[in-house]
């Protein structure tokens, strides 16, 4: 078995403010004068309890450096693990609204962003989301901002997933005229029908989570026959009780299902998982050997939103760290990638 955390990586699905290391929000926290109730030592007592620590945590974030810290920090801490390309969620108009500067928020991200990648060898895009009960007026300032920064390549909808997506349409739309990326959180809190609704009216590229599709097998075959890869979080589902714990994740139900599987965190910062670990989780937890993990790596690249030639990069790395794989045990069959590059 071959060292994880050399295996070249794409991380697709985290939060960038739920990646703030604890020793930066003690420090906010204090600067700002802000009380950060402290995350569990095992799972959220529900989504409640995960959403009002992730709140205090952005309260944290008000000045430009804020923003541009947690970035930098986000570079060095994924470089460290094996990421070599990343696309990080952010809530840019949230925040440039609580702030009262639009702009200023993804700006200072960016900056951070640039930094680290060089200084760290990362490179880095953004993905903007919008909490579903939110208004149409700031998915559409999502939307402004993806289209004002080439380094933006999505927006999508998160939070409640029982709130329709009818009401944003003409956003989407507006979305994919304009060449940006769609990824929805779907499947992850309700059932089947929402991830269905992500894919036809969200018009998705991918599914954050989306592992309830399981529940209906016209939705199972909607993903299969579209293509629309799904982005695992094991260890996130674990932390919010949505699944009992990594071995019973139902991951290889969706590989057996011919879908395509891509891994991620979701949130590090409160499951202290990284990247790697749950690569090692799936090894250890889900008997996954170094060939369908190497796959998994192989579809994450293929369903990014990366330029061409990381892609290419990637994938040769990745060929060459499985060709040097010990084959120990059977694998699952995570093929099946295909690519939503823009």
């Amino acid at each position: 078995m071959r060292d994880l955390a050399a295996l070249p990586k794409a991380h697709l699905h985290v939060h960038l403010e739920s990646t703030v290391h604890a020793d930066t929000v003690a420090e906010l926290a204090e600067h700002h004068g802000v009380d950060v109730p402290a995350a569990p030592a095992g799972t959220f007592d529900g989504f409640a309890q995960f959403a009002a620590h992730n709140g205090a945590v952005r309260d944290c974030l008000r000045r430009a450096e804020d923003f541009h810290r947690i970035a930098y920090e986000f570079c060095a801490e994924e470089a460290a693990q094996g990421t070599r390309y990343a696309e990080v969620t952010f809530t840019a108009a949230a925040h440039g609204e609580r702030l009262g500067d639009p702009d200023m928020p993804l700006e200072a991200v960016l900056s951070g962003l640039a930094a680290g990648q060089a200084a760290h060898g990362i490179e880095c895009r953004v993905i903007v989301d919008h909490p579903r009960k939110r208004s149409v007026a700031r998915f559409q300032d999502s939307l402004r901002l993806a289209t004002a920064h080439p380094q933006v390549v999505a927006i999508g909808m998160a939070g409640a997933e029982d709130h329709p997506l009818t009401p944003f349409t003409a956003v989407f739309r507006a979305a994919r005229d304009a060449g940006i990326g769609l990824v929805h959180h779907a499947g992850e809190c309700c059932g089947a029908h929402s991830v269905a609704e992500a894919v036809t009216v969200g018009l998705a590229n991918r599914i954050g989570h989306g592992f309830r599709a399981l529940d209906d097998p016209e939705v199972v075959a909607l993903l299969r026959d579209r293509a629309i890869p799904l982005e695992a979080c094991p260890s996130s589902n674990v932390a919010l009780g949505l699944v009992e714990s990594v071995s019973s994740h139902p991951l290889p139900q969706l590989l057996d299902a011919g879908l395509t599987i891509t891994l991620s965190t979701d949130t590090p910062a409160s499951t202290g998982t990284t990247l790697t670990d749950e690569y090692r989780l799936l090894r250890e937890h889900l008997g996954l050997d170094d060939d369908a993990l190497a796959r998994i790596a192989t579809n994450a690249v293929d369903a990014s939103f990366a330029p061409t030639g990381t892609k290419t990069r990637l994938r040769q790395d990745i060929a060459t760290w499985r060709a040097g794989s010990k084959h120990t045990s059977p694998c699952r069959d995570a093929s099946n990638a295909t690519s939503s590059s823009t």
